[in-house]
């Protein structure tokens, strides 16, 4: 656990310079994260996962041209599933749809997956890339396989919320829309924000994403202006996030929502 005091100890200490900087992101202190990013990107120059920090850090800011500059071209089927996440977000940021779903083919054909866990999160990112590239029958083809793998893992691991909450974004995939709302709302019941104040507010923005594609909306949206007010790990839901993704677009009429992204809280 990262300190100002243990930081000004060992200032070159790259492990307490990404928390710190991790901190300052979920606070929405996004210049002073780039700082720190920075500052360990200097003592560990092409950082891998360093570089995707700074890239995440830009997207939830709307820069999407300078995220870009640090997710270079790399081996994206041996790539960890945290940098391969930030570069799925990023095609979908900018819409490129196509290039996501390629990429995560690729990854479901060569790579090895550590657990059934990580395999099946994938399966459910590629199954949203397919829904958003309009192929809604490849979307829940691959998102039955993401449901097998999740329930298996869910009976296994009842307490698990987020497995619960991979679960319920496979259902969601399907067209199953209760089933995806219970299951979203029994990872809430798991890790409350109560219970843990960095994850479960990120438990509360998948059931927002869930009740969105449910047609939800009111209940979306009431959640999401919460969540703007709230510091956890994420990146946490920014008003640059909700203007710029395509999963928010089932909002976009609604004059709610309108009114909420027009607002520089952030």
């Amino acid at each position: 656990m990262w300190s100002y005091s243990s930081l000004a100890l060992d200032p070159r200490n790259v492990e307490l310079l990404i928390e710190a900087g991790q901190s300052c992101g979920n606070l929405r202190q996004f210049p002073a994260a780039l700082k720190l990013f920075d500052r360990a990107l200097d003592i560990t120059p092409n950082n891998p996962d360093l570089m995707a920090l700074k890239a995440i850090t830009y997207q939830v800011q709307g820069n999407l041209q300078e995220a870009a500059r640090f997710l270079p071209e790399i081996d994206w089927q041996a790539a960890s599933e945290y940098i391969l996440a930030t570069k799925i977000t990023q095609l979908r940021l900018e819409r490129n749809h196509g290039e996501a779903v390629r990429l995560l083919q690729a990854r479901q054909a060569q790579f090895h997956f550590d657990s059934q866990f990580d395999k099946g999160v994938d399966q459910v990112a590629l199954a949203f890339a397919q829904r958003l590239a309009g192929d809604t029958a490849g979307a829940k083809v691959t998102a039955e396989k993401a449901r097998n793998i999740l329930e298996q893992l869910y009976r296994d691991q009842p307490d698990n919320a987020f497995v619960a909450a991979s679960l319920s974004r496979a259902y969601a995939a399907m067209g199953e829309k209760d089933s995806a709302l219970k299951a979203a709302e029994r990872a809430i019941m798991l890790l409350p924000r109560a219970k843990d104040a960095e994850d479960g507010p990120g438990l509360e923005e998948n059931l927002a994403l869930i009740q969105t594609i449910c047609g939800e909306n009111s209940r979306a949206i009431s959640a999401l202006t919460q969540l703007l007010q709230t510091p956890y790990n994420g990146p946490p839901i920014t008003l640059a996030l909700l203007r710029l993704d395509p999963i928010w677009d089932p909002l976009r009429a609604d004059p709610a929502f309108q009114k909420l992204c027009e607002e520089k809280r952030r």
